[in-house]
């Protein structure tokens, strides 16, 4: 079934610049670094980076403690951050700037693949969550990069989707060291094969105490003053017409209630502002540098990157998007960080172990549409102590599980995916007598594996 997949993926190569081209007309953001997606990335030069690929923007902030402590534990050692989006790269970007490189991952197509590994010979590849693709990893390994799965989740949908094709997925998994978020994921993988399942939890937890999000949000909440605050974050398309639903029914109590709307694509801005003026409701957009005007705007549009947890800070309700409609949900550690207590929908799927875990803190609140979110953030609204005390349990629950990214660190060296870290009389040592690097473990290189294939 491999070799049916490249051939498919070969004669799709066509179609794919077709659409590169369609999404760079219909988003423009996707203009920058488009050769890229075809394997065209800079050559790397000097020791062979760490490798990390987060797909999105709720993968890359989970990466984030995980690329920090990797910059602490291999000082000196390049790291390259690949994503799909340009949300995600515009996030390690903005919290990380020089310190990695960052692309975007190339098409899982032979020739993008080969040429990507070949331009960046990777010491190790690293991937989080749900990111498994077939040519990408079996190139990989003919050039011997080591690679792993951390944060390792599996949704029904996923699992349904990967256990239709498992004699191509089968044996990708089988001696891939996978570190799976939970027990329930950790059987999910089993069930489709993978032999080398580590539970270690969540580095999404280990979150640093996000100060700079704090002094922020104070800043805001000075300058829109007492008025009554409600984040709708994360919004996906039918979730902003169930937001000003719920707005109009809130305000009938809070006439001065400030909706903070912030869809997961900013550049859906435009067609965002439609839909509030459909609804009657004064608006004004960050990207504009816009600001609320007291007794007119009721919803601020945030259409622009990275101001998620600014606003969570600023927050006195905070409700995820992407749980109203069936995408899944995203992350509620975030505002949990923050002791904002979230409300969200149904469509948990893809956060379904840390929705249900906060809902059973007392630190989440579960909902089933606009009524029932109505009233929801009407008691959340209405008692002051009540939203506080929930806030202070996510927190407490978040510290609770911190932990997981010194664990996987330990399980990444054990696995031999990443060597030992250097100590500093090494580092010395190496600085009067230079050796190879501890990124450089003698392996063919990528180029070279390319060439026989």
């Amino acid at each position: 079934m491999s070799r049916l997949y490249w051939l498919l993926t070969f004669l799709l190569t066509p179609l794919l610049w077709l659409y590169t081209l369609w999404k760079i007309w219909r988003r423009p953001s996707y203009r920058p670094g488009w050769r890229e997606r075809f394997g065209w990335v800079p050559q790397a030069r000097g020791r062979r980076p760490i490798w990390i690929h987060a797909v999105s923007v709720g993968e890359s902030m989970a990466a984030l403690p995980l690329l920090r402590a990797l910059l602490e534990r291999y000082p000196g050692q390049p790291l390259v951050v690949t994503s799909t989006t340009p949300t995600g790269a515009a996030t390690i970007r903005r919290h990380l700037g020089g310190q990695v490189s960052s692309l975007y991952l190339p098409y899982d197509t032979p020739g993008p693949v080969r040429r990507f590994l070949r331009r960046q010979n990777p010491c190790a590849g690293i991937f989080l969550e749900t990111e498994i693709w077939p040519n990408l990893y079996r190139a990989a390994r003919r050039a011997r990069i080591p690679l792993a799965l951390l944060n390792a989740r599996l949704s029904r949908s996923s699992q349904r989707g990967y256990g239709r094709f498992s004699g191509l997925f089968e044996p990708l998994l089988r001696d891939l060291p996978i570190a799976a978020q939970s027990e329930k994921d950790a059987a999910a993988f089993m069930r489709l094969g993978a032999r080398r399942v580590t539970v270690l939890g969540q580095i999404k937890t280990d979150l640093p105490e996000p100060e700079a999000a704090r002094q922020a949000g104070q800043a805001w909440r000075t300058q829109l003053g007492d008025r009554p605050l409600w984040v709708f974050a994360s919004t996906h398309a039918g979730e902003e017409e169930l937001a000003l639903d719920v707005l109009k029914l809130l305000r009938r109590e809070f006439p001065d209630l400030l909706l903070v709307l912030i869809p997961r694509h900013p550049e859906r801005g435009d067609a965002v502002v439609t839909t509030i003026r459909a609804a009657a409701q004064g608006c004004r957009r960050r990207s504009r540098g816009e600001a609320p005007q007291p007794g007119e705007t009721a919803v601020f549009l945030i259409d622009t990157l990275g101001e998620v947890l600014d606003f969570y800070a600023a927050a006195d309700v905070v409700t995820i998007g992407g749980s109203f409609v069936p995408v899944g949900g995203h992350n509620p550690i975030e505002a949990a960080v923050l002791r904002r207590a979230p409300s969200f929908g149904p469509h948990m799927e893809n956060f379904a172990a840390v929705a249900q875990a906060l809902v059973e803190a007392q630190a989440a609140f579960p909902t089933r549409g606009a009524q029932d979110l109505a009233r929801q953030l009407g008691n959340l609204l209405r008692e002051p102590g009540l939203r506080a005390a929930a806030g202070e349990r996510a927190a407490r629950w978040v510290r609770a599980q911190r932990g997981a990214l010194a664990a996987t660190l330990e399980w990444l060296t054990r696995e031999a995916v990443l060597p030992a870290p250097r100590t500093p009389e090494l580092r010395r040592a190496e600085t009067e007598d230079p050796g190879p690097a501890a990124g450089d473990r003698a392996q063919p290189a990528a180029e070279d594996a390319d060439s026989r294939n």
